[in-house]
């Protein structure tokens, strides 16, 4: 796992293009809403109302992986350098200003970044090295047990009920 300008690109290209890219910390995996900014990409959240990152923390890593936009398949998977911003600072003011137009929804729109700044955490994901190929595996997870599914044996009565309706039309 390297990373050499090429790699730099097509990450950088195809995390700017994507609007989720899913990361992988020391918590479960999970799908996050970003911006790309100065060569690396931030996701904000923690707090009331944002998206949650367990298990990203301060000087640890993550791993990244970016979808394609049109079919969904994965792109590229980089290791990330976390970094969590300060509040106020110049790199946190430029990342936080990309975020806000990409923040659908927001509750508070014009109070938005003074609430982000009490309440939540800004983590720059920057690029260290990317996967020399992609897994051979999907790597999705199985869906957890659930009485909701969709496919059930139709009901022995349903097709004559369904056929006398259409003739009755007729």
């Amino acid at each position: 796992m390297t990373l050499s300008a090429l790699d730099l690109a097509l990450v950088e290209e195809a995390s700017k293009k994507s609007g989720l890219i899913w990361v992988r910390g020391a918590g479960a995996d999970r799908a996050l809403w970003h911006a790309w900014v100065d060569g690396a990409a931030h996701v904000l959240g923690d707090g009331p109302g944002e998206q949650p990152f367990p298990g990203l923390t301060d000087g640890a890593a993550a791993e990244v992986t970016v979808r394609s936009k049109d079919k969904g398949g994965r792109l590229v998977a980089w290791t990330a350098a976390v970094r969590e911003l300060v509040p106020g600072s110049e790199s946190w003011e430029a990342a936080v200003a990309e975020l806000k137009g990409k923040r659908l929804n927001a509750p508070d729109s014009e109070r938005m970044t003074e609430r982000w700044a009490r309440e939540c955490r800004l983590l720059r994901l920057e690029p260290v090295a990317v996967a020399d190929g992609l897994p051979d595996g999907s790597l999705a997870a199985a869906p957890l047990p659930s009485p909701a599914v969709t496919r059930r044996p139709v009901p022995a009565g349903l097709p004559k009920l369904l056929l006398k309706r259409k003739k009755a039309k007729r």
